[in-house]
């Protein structure tokens, strides 16, 4: 169990982060970005067109996981509901500016990037405002690529950035898909879920036959396993015999935990470690990097 004082003690830390990185430390930290000089960092969208299928919250914990391994993470929050946002510990009237604010070439990428409770992994928030970007950019020459020519330059210092993408396939979506190198689908085991992976996987396949030849697909990750029922084992096994290799071995089972994280801003690692959701996530974090490497 993990008590309410511990929480509070990880939103103190958090909040002092919050002033030494916006006061002191992101100038230098971008310039140090910008002229590296190596790029081998590699963006990771996390995408799914239905809603509900645990996409942020698969966001969240894998890049909690990926940067308590030692990694270097940037998890962009691209959808409007910024709930990777508020997941993560990072609330509105913290925020300054955001993902909206990204699109714009004029503005300074190190305005955007924020801590979180992870040493290695940093968060580049939304608010509701991403939303109007959806109509503003379709009116914009190389529309698709534009969040691609924004987050480029961080790859230098990044070795993953995670986009949690919207749950749609507008031209957000499209534009993380146009940016990513690989993407990850989380599938809820149920049914209607399943089906619905067709249309994306025609999706994925006309934005890299036009807009993205490097997109792959890194692997599908099942969700809200439910091993108590008959139509959830039946999910995974049409799952691993329809698209064998591309499902992980990794499977996040429904859990009480992960379902109560979020309302403390947390990711699972730090609200209750030792629960069936956090091991999943942590070995859904080890899988994930042997299919990248």
């Amino acid at each position: 169990m993990f008590h309410v004082k511990h929480l509070h003690h990880h939103k103190k830390v958090y909040m002092r982060e919050i002033r030494y990185i916006e006061l002191v430390f992101v100038s230098s930290y971008y310039k140090f970005i910008c002229y590296n000089g190596l790029v081998s960092g590699q963006i990771i969208a996390i995408v799914n067109q239905k809603g509900g299928v645990g996409k942020t919250t698969t966001s969240i914990n894998l890049s909690s996981f990926l940067g308590e391994m030692g990694h270097k993470v940037l998890l962009v929050d691209f959808d409007p509901q910024a709930n990777a946002t508020s997941g993560i510990g990072l609330r509105g009237d913290q925020i300054k500016k955001h993902s909206y604010h990204l699109l714009d070439s004029n503005q300074d990428v190190s305005e955007v990037l924020y801590p979180t409770p992870f040493q290695n992994l940093h968060i580049l928030p939304a608010t509701q405002d991403l939303a109007g970007a959806e109509v503003e950019l379709s009116n914009m020459v190389s529309r698709e690529t534009i969040l691609k020519d924004r987050l480029r330059p961080l790859l230098d210092y990044y070795d993953y950035i995670i986009i949690d993408c919207a749950p749609s396939l507008g031209l957000l979506t499209v534009n993380a898909l146009c940016a990513a190198h690989q993407c990850l689908i989380p599938v809820q085991c149920e049914y209607y879920a399943l089906e619905g992976i067709a249309g994306l996987l025609k999706t994925l396949e006309l934005v890299k036959g036009g807009l993205n030849p490097m997109l792959r697909i890194i692997g599908i990750v099942l969700t809200m396993y439910d091993s108590r029922t008959s139509l959830n084992r039946q999910v995974i096994d049409n799952a691993r015999a329809y698209f064998k290799g591309l499902v992980f071995d990794s499977v996040i089972p429904r859990n009480i935990r992960l379902a109560e994280a979020p309302s403390h801003g947390l990711p699972i690692l730090l609200y209750s470690a030792s629960s069936t959701g956090s091991l999943a996530y942590s070995n859904l974090a080890k899988e994930f990097i042997q299919r990248v490497q």
